[in-house]
Order: C-alpha cells, then sequence, then structure tokens
C-alpha cells in the first residue's frame, strides 16, 4: 500500500540543518529498498510530504519512526494516510527517473 506522511518540521532551521544529511541518507536507503515513492519539503518551511511504500499504516509508521528526524526531535506532528494514485505525470515531478 501507498502511505502519505503530512509532517509537520519544527521551525528551528538550525536543527533542520544540523540533521538533514542523515535525513537525506536515510530517505536514499528507503528509495533504493523500493520503501520510498516521493519526498520534499514544503517551500514554506512547514514541514514536508513522504510518501512510503508500505504493506500498512504500523509498518509506514515504523519506517516514519527510524529517519533521524524523528530521533532530532525534528518532525513535531504527522498524520499518515492510506493514499491511491489514479494519475501522475513524471515529467512534471522534480527527481522523478524519465
Amino acid at each position: 500500500m501507498i502511505v502519505a506522511a503530512i509532517i509537520e518540521y519544527s521551525q528551528d532551521q538550525e536543527l533542520v540543518g544540523k540533521h538533514r544529511p542523515d535525513h537525506r541518507a536515510y530517505l536514499a536507503k528507503l528509495l533504493a529498498e523500493k520503501k520510498l515513492v516521493a519526498s520534499g519539503p514544503f517551500t514554506d518551511l512547514w514541514g514536508a510530504l513522504i510518501i512510503y511504500q508500505a504493506d500498512s499504516i504500523e509498518q509506514a509508521e515504523a519506517i516514519l519512526k527510524g529517519d533521524p528526524f524523528y530521533h532530532a526531535n525534528v518532525f513535531l506532528n504527522y498524520q499518515l494516510r492510506p493514499w491511491k494514485p489514479v494519475m501522475s505525470n513524471a515529467e512534471l515531478l522534480p527527481g522523478a527517473p524519465s
């Protein structure tokens, strides 16, 4: 199943910046393991959208809780929602393989 995580971040940009390299390395690992569909921060710095591939909401939550941002208290609040993509356009999604 595909699970979208809507995540609110700490507004402490020093904290976020300090842990960003480990967070991105974790996401790259998930991408290689085919557990990450897409991810990226909201441009207003409020937080991020991370879309996981998981067997259940509980598994997606475990993946989220493995994120260095979670352990560093960058993630203040999150909501996990099952998501069913109906249409997509890879050409419009930055970072997507062409």
